[in-house]
């Protein structure tokens, strides 16, 4: 099984999706990416996870933020899933669902171990319970978050946004965010970030705690 971790480049692949055939890094260009998974088509968290996606695939737009999910199923299972999804949630996927019948995506992101075989046919959600993860990946095709999930929690995409604004903040500007910072909380200086540095950054000051701990508004 792939040990895929932050910082590691995220495998490209080919793959058939709702929206066409996509070569994965060319179809994610200069934008930052989510990838997140489903063990199979008609379960019923996955129906609301999908659902919700659709509703705030807007937000992640305004963060240049391309979203793109899996399952294991065939395409033509999606687009059957997909008005199930519309009926119980209101929205249908507004964003490419990978047909991932061969499992060579979710053994690439080492979601399956290599001996799983090369077909859904015949496998269950149980099977495939590993294939829970959601992956936050860069311009730069690295891996930034993984986050695997048990099939019977759904997952909370308000994180995955919470997270997304916090590491391109950092991407801007040389800070971290503190425990449940939310945008427009104080941040943290980083340590790299040198006191001299920091005054020409941030001429109204800062706030000492520690000599490693500055705290500071967030930078507009």
């Amino acid at each position: 099984m792939s040990n895929l971790r932050i910082g590691d480049t995220a495998p490209d692949f080919e793959a058939v999706t709702t929206q066409g055939t996509i070569n994965f890094h060319e179809w994610l260009g200069d934008s930052w990416g989510v990838l997140f998974s489903h063990p199979k088509d008609f379960t019923p968290v996955c129906t609301t996870e999908l659902g919700y996606m659709a509703r705030i695939n807007p937000e992640f737009q305004k963060r240049n933020v391309k979203i793109i999910g899996l399952s294991v199923d065939p395409v033509d299972n999606h687009a059957k899933w997909a008005d199930d999804i519309e009926e119980t949630q209101g929205f249908m996927p507004n964003y490419p669902m990978i047909g991932d019948t061969d499992l060579n995506v979710a053994k690439l992101y080492g979601m399956l171990p290599a001996g799983a075989g090369d077909s859904f046919d015949g496998r269950t959600a149980v099977d495939n319970q590993t294939v829970r993860t959601v992956f936050v990946i860069g311009p730069d095709k690295k891996i930034k978050l993984s986050i695997s999930y048990p099939m019977s929690t759904g997952r909370n995409f308000n994180e995955i946004l919470r997270v997304i604004d916090s590491m391109q903040l950092t991407a801007k500007h040389k800070v971290a965010t503190p425990v449940n910072w939310v945008d427009g909380d104080d941040v943290i200086i980083v340590p790299a970030v040198s006191n001299e540095e920091a005054e020409k950054q941030y001429p109204g000051g800062w706030k000492t705690l520690k000599p490693y701990l500055r705290v500071v508004p967030q930078p507009k």
